[in-house]
């Protein structure tokens, strides 16, 4: 009998980062890791201490493995975010308070600006000057974009007096660093998550079920749907959207759709999922948006963790609809103008989340009209047709500007649609 012989290297790598392989959900790793971290945590789930740092270690070792040690980044963001909320709850004066909050905002929104933005920043200032900066060597790190969102919502709310600051250093790691939501999302609010750390955790065959049902979609979505008709289809128009003809890039844009729902709400079904094996409830980030029959209804359903902050802590606070009309479209321009922006640094994005904003401004003057021609607001079920065809061919239109290698790749794949629209293709199977 040969005994199984000891492989040093294998083990060495569980606590090395590859930057080449970051560990993700829909990765064999983390499957035979989080397996071995729900063997232990059934002993530690009624030990409130033991859980909350156990959760937290593991959060921060599933961190470290996917973005190296800018884990270390998110910690001592943590930390500022815990004593600036302490500083603001107890100070009474509210200048004092206000500049408090200012600071850190200042600050979360810097940090993010830094890892996204710099060579953004560089590359505007590089086409009106004559002596060019160099480009910057900086690794994004992933879910800096999700983790600083909800740094700023947390003092902000404890600013507001919506929030009391968390007492403990260690409950508040938990729950910045919660490694099922930290790299791609649900944005979670203090009040969705907090509450629960020190909360008895029960996990019952319905929480299982749920469980394992929302990871079994997520991984069908991110891993067989998404990864497949990406790599096997959608890149193959989208890099190259010249050499195929208008139809073959009709669809892909339909594939892209596809596609990019799958992958985003994909990957948070399996946070969900991976949370209620834990005991923990994560909001759902997705609810059928591609069934909207308005722009407006789109975006309660798309995004929804994203889609509420940005109202909560952007749109409102500029004014949000209270300064009369003009103002609000300025508001909802302004909003979904940043919005693009967060997705990416890119002009591309701040085209796509620009012509969401002109939309959802003339879906609300579209409303606003009905009501002052008193026409009747009640839907037929060929108004809902017809509104959900537009709805659903306008988000794939702004798709394009979203996928597309460049803003000249876009218009090159629009004018394929609009000026080669052969069907040919249906008579050959071999071009892709």
């Amino acid at each position: 009998m040969t005994l199984p012989v000891f492989d040093a290297d294998k083990l060495l790598n569980l606590f090395a980062y590859n930057v080449k392989e970051p560990l993700l959900f829909n990765s064999g790793l983390f499957l035979f890791l989080f397996l071995g971290f729900m063997l232990f945590y059934g002993l530690l789930q009624h030990h409130i201490v033991a859980r909350i740092a156990y959760i937290t270690v593991f959060s921060i070792y599933f961190y470290y493995k996917s973005s190296g040690w800018y884990f270390l980044l998110m910690m001592a963001a943590a930390v500022v975010a815990h004593i600036l909320a302490i500083k603001i709850y107890k100070t009474r004066k509210h200048n004092q308070r206000k500049s408090f909050m200012i600071a850190g905002v200042v600050l979360f929104l810097g940090l993010l600006a830094y890892f996204k933005y710099t060579n953004f920043i560089i590359n505007i200032v590089n086409n009106f000057s004559t002596q060019k900066i160099p480009f910057q060597s900086i690794f994004l790190p992933l879910g800096i974009s999700f983790y600083t969102f909800e740094l700023i919502s947390y003092i902000v709310d404890v600013y507001k007096r919506k929030f009391k600051p968390v007492k403990h250093l260690l409950d508040f790691s938990f729950y910045i660093s919660f490694f099922p939501h930290l790299v791609a999302g649900p944005i979670v609010r203090p009040n969705e998550l907090v509450p629960q750390i020190r909360s008895k955790i029960l996990i019952d065959k319905e929480y299982i079920g749920k469980g394992i049902f929302f990871i079994l979609s997520g991984l069908l979505k991110k891993a067989i749907i998404s990864d497949y008709i990406g790599v096997n289809f959608v890149d193959r128009i989208f890099d190259n959207p010249t050499l195929y003809s208008g139809i073959e890039n009709l669809m892909g844009v339909y594939g892209y759709t596809l596609q990019i729902y799958c992958d985003f709400s994909g990957y948070s079904d399996m946070a969900v999922g991976i949370a209620l094996l834990m005991g923990f409830h994560l909001p759902l980030n997705f609810s059928a948006p591609y069934q909207s029959t308005s722009i407006t209804e789109f975006w309660r359903r798309w995004h929804i963790s994203l889609s509420s902050w940005l109202r909560d802590y952007l749109y409102i606070p500029l004014g949000g609809n209270k300064s009369g009309k003009v103002r609000q479209y300025v508001n909802l321009m302004i909003t979904m103008l940043l919005g693009g922006l967060w997705h990416g640094a890119s002009f591309k994005f701040i085209v796509w989340g620009g012509m969401h904003g002109i939309a959802l401004a003339l879906d609300k003057l579209k409303t606003e009209l009905f009501v002052k021609l008193n026409i009747a607001s009640k839907k037929t079920i060929w108004s809902k047709l017809l509104g959900w065809l537009f709805t659903f061919h306008l988000v794939a239109f702004c798709w394009v500007f979203f996928r597309a290698t460049s803003f000249d790749s876009a218009i090159s794949l629009i004018n394929q649609i609009t000026n080669d629209f052969s069907t040919l293709v249906f008579t050959s199977c071999d071009r892709l």
